[in-house]
This record gives C-alpha cells, structure tokens and sequence, in this order.
C-alpha cells in the first residue's frame, strides 16, 4: 500500500472515530463542485489542513459521479478533476492515480455506509427487528446516492484485483449482523450460511443496480428479509415476520446525509 493510501486510510478512520455516522455525507451525496465548498483563491486564513480535507472530499464526490457516469474505464483523472473543481497537483497530493482514488472512496464510502447500517442495527431490541433495520438502511440509503451505488457495486469490478479484495474484506464484516441470529435448523454449517446469505443479497442489489434500478431498491425489503430470516427460524415464522412489517411505500425512508430524496424528485417530476 502506497504512502497516500495508508494517509487516506487513516484520515477515513479519524472520520470514522469523530464524526457522527448519520452526518457524514456518502460520497456522491453532493455535486463535487458544490458552491458552499469553494475555496476562494488568494491570501486565506483556511487551515492548510481543512482545505486539504475539503478538497479530497470534494474528489470523492467527484470521482463517485464520474465514474457512475462513464464507467472506470473511461474514467480520466482530467474528468474527476474537472467533476470535483481540483486541479490535477492538487489530485496527485491526495492519490497516487485513478485507482489509488477509487479504492480510498470505496473505503470511506463503505464506512459511511456500514456505520449507518450499525446504529440502525443496534437501536433495535433483538435480531430480527435489528436486521430489518440494518437491511432497510443500506436499501434505502443506497437508493438515495445511486451514483454511489453504481460506482461502488457495479463498477468496482471494472477496478481489478485490489477492489476484489477490498470488497471481500468489505462483505466479511457483514457476518456481525449475525452475532445474535438463533442457531440455523439442519446441517447447515453457521459460517458458510452466513456466507451465503451475504452473498444472495449482494448479487440481488448488483442486478438491481446494474439494470439502472437504484432507486427501486427499498421495495426488495420484504423479499430479502424472508431470505435472510428462512434459515433461522423457518418458513411460517419467516412470513409472519415479514407480513408483520408496515407497508413498505407508506415507511419513512433513510435518506443519505445531503442526498435529494428520491421520492421527492418524483413527484416534481
């Protein structure tokens, strides 16, 4: 791992430690050229420190943006530069290229997320109500930065092996959401279902996503949770679990900090 790598890895986990999770904007949330964090040229009394928080904040947003709407591949440094109003010397403090880019958004990202998901997750009194909170969040919070989604479920694969692995890594932590879950019934090994069970609702929200269906994501709820609550306490207790959750489309939705919310934009449109 480069020396900036590792630098954006510990500025993403003094974020992670300091900032609220329900206050910290995923990246693509906002546009990286937002007014409101311009940095006025000339003498400034700006901390050296926050301009350069600001500008790597202002990349992410600019690289989650460029590369949902060009694919990575296509993808420049002069694009996301150009996205997030940094100059390329400015790009190159905080990365080592494109990839180097990617992958500290994809960290930073994902951390907003699952931290997110995790007080959703942990305000609830048992597992099951703790688990349909944790799944509504990452629907409804990917919905609301679909931008976010495609860059950081679809396009990732375009990335290669270090994304692969940085993935992997991410899916692995998943497994905590299960500490509380009751023992499965059969011979099924705890680990290798759990496994699995990441893995369906993973694959389900890339094909949603890959097919430009984002924002559709919150109304899979129901359909994972069955999946994700089958195992542990069988069919009939499953459906009555689900059937006794509030209608999916009257539920107030996690929206994303600074994101639009998606059913807003609907009705002006």
């Amino acid at each position: 791992m480069s020396a900036k790598s590792a630098e954006v890895r510990a500025d993403a986990g003094t974020l992670a430690e300091g900032a609220a999770p329900e206050s910290t904007p995923l990246p693509g949330a906002r546009e990286g050229r937002d007014p409101a964090r311009a940095i006025k040229r000339g003498p400034s009394r700006v901390p050296p420190e926050l301009v350069a928080a600001t500008q790597r904040d202002r990349l992410y947003d600019g690289l989650v943006h460029t590369v949902a709407a060009r694919g990575y591949a296509e993808a420049t440094v002069t694009d996301i530069c150009r996205a997030a109003g940094v100059t390329r010397p400015a790009f190159y403090v905080h990365f080592d290229g494109k990839q180097d880019a990617f992958l500290a958004t994809y960290r930073h990202g994902t951390g907003v997320l699952f931290r997110m998901m995790e007080k959703a997750y942990s305000q609830e009194a048992d597992w099951r109500a703790g688990t349909r909170a944790g799944l509504r969040c990452l629907l409804d919070v990917l919905a609301s930065v679909p931008a976010f989604a495609q860059m950081a479920i679809v396009e990732i694969e375009a990335v290669g092996p270090p994304a692969r692995r940085e993935r992997g890594d991410l899916l692995k932590r998943f497994s905590r959401f299960f500490d509380d879950a009751p023992r499965p019934a059969g011979p099924a090994a705890p680990e290798v279902l759990i496994e699995a069970l990441v893995g369906g609702v993973y694959a389900t929200i890339y094909r949603y996503v890959a097919t430009g269906r984002a924002t559709d994501l919150p109304g899979l709820l129901p359909t994972l949770e069955y999946f994700l609550f089958v195992p542990f306490l069988g069919i009939g207790e499953a459906v009555g679990e689900v059937e006794s959750m509030h209608d999916v489309e009257d539920r107030e939705r996690t929206i994303a900090p600074c994101a639009a919310n998606p059913l807003d934009e609907n009705r002006r449109s």
